[in-house]
């Protein structure tokens, strides 16, 4: 499955990010492959596994984040789901 790079200001705490991280696959095909974020600066990067553009968009357009971009992107070292 296709693997998508997004950026967004962080409108959860650091405790909510590190418990996205393991959440099931969401009702749009998306789950989260990581998140790296700067909590000074407000900044979050998503890494999700999803099948396309739009289910990304779905995934954060359901908890209102917008994101400055979304971009689908290869891994230099695999992916091995947890599922």
């Amino acid at each position: 499955m296709p693997i998508f790079l997004d950026v967004h200001k962080v409108p959860f705490s650091e405790a909510n990010l590190k418990e996205l991280c393991m959440s099931p696959v969401d009702e749009f095909g998306v789950s989260h492959v990581n998140l790296f974020y700067n909590k000074d600066s407000g900044i979050c990067f998503c890494l999700l596994e999803g099948p396309d553009m739009d289910a990304i968009e779905k995934h954060h357009a359901k908890v209102n984040i917008k994101c400055e971009w979304i971009t689908e992107v290869s891994l230099a070292r695999p992916f091995k789901p947890s599922n």
